[in-house]
């Protein structure tokens, strides 16, 4: 059994409707993110691989495009901007282009926030 990441980053901005720091989180203000994206499964025995890097990571450049320098309020299917449903997100534009995605992990590195998604169910 294997297991292969990648990660990208991206630079985006939101408001947030949240409890604690309310006023500060509603002003747009933006963030560095960096996602992880990890493969489990048996290689290929013909390849020797779990799915070729090159693919991986053009399936990834789709998906940061999506997010890099935008504002993530008006990003279709995002939902409320935090880092479970970026996380979610990414997740559901991979997973028909990645057979083999086992988890989705969204740092925000400057807090020391993540959240890892490991699919629906």
């Amino acid at each position: 059994m294997f297991e292969l990441s990648k990660q990208f980053r991206f630079e985006a901005a939101h408001t947030l409707h949240r409890a604690i720091d309310a006023e500060p989180s509603r002003r747009i203000h933006g963030h560095s993110y960096r996602a992880e994206v990890t493969l489990r499964g048996e290689a290929d025995p013909e390849t020797g691989m779990l799915m070729d890097l090159g693919l991986f990571r053009r399936a990834l450049e789709g998906v940061r495009d999506g997010l890099d320098h935008r504002f993530l309020d008006e990003v279709p299917d995002l939902g409320p901007p935090t880092l479970e449903s970026l996380a979610a997100w990414i997740w559901r534009r991979l997973s028909p282009q990645c057979a083999a995605l086992s988890k989705v992990t969204v740092f925000r590195d400057s807090e020391g926030d993540a959240c890892a998604y490991f699919g629906p169910g």
